[in-house]
């Protein structure tokens, strides 16, 4: 008689091999679900962060730095008086000088202090400019002046201690470090560049400047409000102190500098304790709005704006002006390898000046602000 084996039950060894590869394939699937949730915060994240490359293209301003060669020996700190009104091709054209602007607008004290030591970790310039019309804000001023610095930014504790220093009242500190956090809403707003630029941007500066080739003249400015303090607050001097301190201790000169632009008013009370600032502790000052002729600026053809800014011929001659006071700089322009990066940046540069001159001539008006 012939028996037929009985399959109703299932040897031990079976029943825990089974039940082991049961268990690995749901580990498995949790960690493929986790990493594939992951992937689409990502994905989401990149897709929903403004992109700035159009409307306000100087959002896009400090994350630029990181892809650039990181050899510069001069490094340009500061707001709007920095990035549109100093030329680093001129510097380079006129001297042989590598620099780069690390600007933004209404750069704060305290975020231009974090840049400074943001910049240390890749590279130690032989100087650093720093343009102190931002010592007149002592307090966070918005959230949306804040993003156009701090959003740029790598993630490194210097840009932890810039966002805790920056914070508005509201604001959340980790949406400038989970950007979906605080613009998860903007899929209402969505355009061709979110999607276009979601990986990478095109170039909005040459080395931090941004380029206006147009021209508007200066015309009636309002007159300047009377001061109701007119000392600069204590926080603003503590930072100063500290780039001056992190410059000593880094062996970099410091350069105080006021841009030649008549308005927003500097007033004399802010020169005076700069000026005192500077000659107690050995530093080169230069308030540009005392050396006009020196520098040749008009402002009937060189700001673009009535006055606020200049334009390329107003920076290039503010360039020109400042690279002769920078005697302890070497002339690169003989070194093959950083001439070459330059004649390439060269080319770009003089090729949006004449795309905005042609745009000028034929719209009555720049368009292109972008390099690419």
């Amino acid at each position: 008689m012939v028996t037929t084996p009985d399959n109703s039950s299932t040897p031990a060894s079976n029943q825990r091999d089974v039940g082991s590869n049961g268990a690995r394939d749901v580990r498995m699937l949790s960690i493929l679900s986790v990493l594939a949730i992951i992937a689409l915060l990502f994905f989401a994240d990149r897709l929903l962060m403004p992109k700035y490359m159009s409307g306000v293209y100087e959002g896009a301003l400090i994350a630029e730095y990181y892809q650039s060669e990181k050899n510069h020996q001069l490094i340009i700190l500061g707001d709007c008086e920095a990035y549109e009104n100093i030329s680093p091709f001129t510097l380079w054209e006129e001297y042989g000088y590598t620099s780069f602007i690390r600007g933004s607008p209404q750069q704060l004290i305290w975020q231009s202090y974090y840049l400074l030591e943001d910049t240390l970790r890749h590279e130690t310039p032989d100087a650093v400019i720093f343009s102190v019309f931002g010592m007149k804000y002592d307090t966070p001023q918005s959230e949306a002046y804040n993003r156009l610095t701090l959003d740029g930014m790598k993630l490194s504790r210097s840009k932890i201690a810039a966002v805790r220093a920056s914070l508005t009242e509201g604001e959340s500190f980790l949406s400038y470090f989970v950007p979906l956090l605080r613009f998860h809403d903007r899929w209402k707003d969505l355009s061709a560049d979110d999607w276009r630029y979601m990986f990478g941007r095109r170039g909005v500066s040459f080395n931090g400047y941004m380029m206006r080739c147009d021209v508007k003249p200066m015309g009636t400015l309002p007159t300047p409000q009377e001061l109701a303090e007119p000392a600069f607050g204590e926080v603003c001097w503590d930072y100063l102190d500290q780039i001056r301190e992190l410059c000593e201790r880094n062996g970099i000169e410091l350069i105080l500098f006021k841009a030649p632009v008549p308005y927003p008013y500097w007033h004399p009370e802010w020169d005076a304790q700069i000026g005192k600032y500077a000659e107690r502790h050995g530093l080169t000052y230069v308030n540009a709005l005392n050396h006009l002729e020196e520098i040749g600026i008009d402002y009937a053809s060189d700001t673009y704006d009535g006055g606020l800014h200049l334009n390329l011929w107003g920076a290039e001659k503010m360039s020109v002006y400042l690279g002769g006071l920078l005697q302890g700089l070497d002339d690169l322009r003989g070194d093959n390898a950083v001439s070459k990066v330059w004649a390439e940046k060269a080319e770009r540069y003089h090729a949006l000046i004449a795309v905005q001159t042609a745009e000028i001539e034929t719209v009555g008006k720049v368009m292109s602000l972008t390099r690419e």
